[in-house]
């Protein structure tokens, strides 16, 4: 299942696309999830008519809102941002670079696709993980932690540490994916684990929206994961030193 959905809007046909300098640029260039987006661009076009985007700066990984958890985890959805999001301030980011300000629900502001196969089309992808509505409703049912209201009319916060949530608790489902993603990324299998996600976020170098920073991803986990395992260290040597109470015997 891919998070990237589109439909027609009615109320707002798509206008002709406005090329204007900015320091961050995104495009959708075919049909999929992924929100490209790469800080600090210059976008041309090249004589075939593509999209040509040259980087002049390296990616935003941004830390998660949340706290703990496994670090190989942490790091994937890191990765996963890398591609989808790709900003210092991700979690309010709506496709298209506009920016949403109330967390208290999905923002559910159905964008134009400015670009490729889905040009008049638009799409709600949102927040760090380009969560399209329908699909933050789906996964929020199973994964959110503290959903309101009440009955069968729950809502689920939008709120940054909940976007990283819901994922982690999604890609530490084994059923979700056919097995334990954890586990391959400790044994080193990260291309194979990027693999099994890129039906759902197709940026990540296997789906139909490879982008720029899709063929660095790899790198950018393993780059990552050496600063979550280290973040990782610190917390758990933190929490092993005794406190002003406590005695400790040198001869254990």
């Amino acid at each position: 299942m891919s998070l990237f959905s589109t439909k027609k809007s009615d109320e707002a046909p798509a206008a002709e696309p406005t090329i204007r300098p900015s320091a961050m640029t995104r495009v959708v260039l075919a049909g999929g999830l992924a929100l490209m987006a790469v800080p600090v661009v210059e976008q041309i076009f090249g004589l075939d008519g593509q999209w040509i985007f040259e980087p002049e700066s390296s990616i935003a990984l941004a830390p998660l809102a949340m706290d703990g958890g496994d670090p190989y985890i942490r790091a994937l959805m890191r990765t996963i941002s890398a591609s989808e999001s790709n900003d210092p301030k991700p979690y309010s980011l709506l496709y298209g670079g506009e920016r949403f300000q109330d967390f208290t629900y999905h923002p559910d502001q159905c964008i134009p696709i400015v670009a490729g196969p889905n040009l008049g089309d638009c799409t709600t992808a949102a927040g760090r993980y380009q969560f399209i509505t329908t699909t933050w409703i789906e996964q929020a049912r199973k994964y959110h932690p503290n959903p309101f209201g009440f009955w069968l009319w729950h809502e689920y916060s939008f709120a940054p540490e909940y976007q990283d949530k819901v994922v982690y608790a999604w890609l530490n489902d084994p059923q979700a994916w056919g097995g334990n993603l954890s586990q391959l990324l400790q044994e080193g299998e990260v291309s194979e684990v990027l693999y099994i996600l890129s039906p759902t976020w197709t940026s990540l170098g296997y789906g139909i929206e490879s982008n720029s920073m899709s063929d660095s991803l790899p790198q950018i986990y393993e780059e990552v994961l050496r600063e979550e395992l280290a973040q990782n260290a610190n917390a758990q040597s933190t929490e092993a030193q005794p406190t002003d109470n406590q005695t400790v015997d040198v001869y254990q």
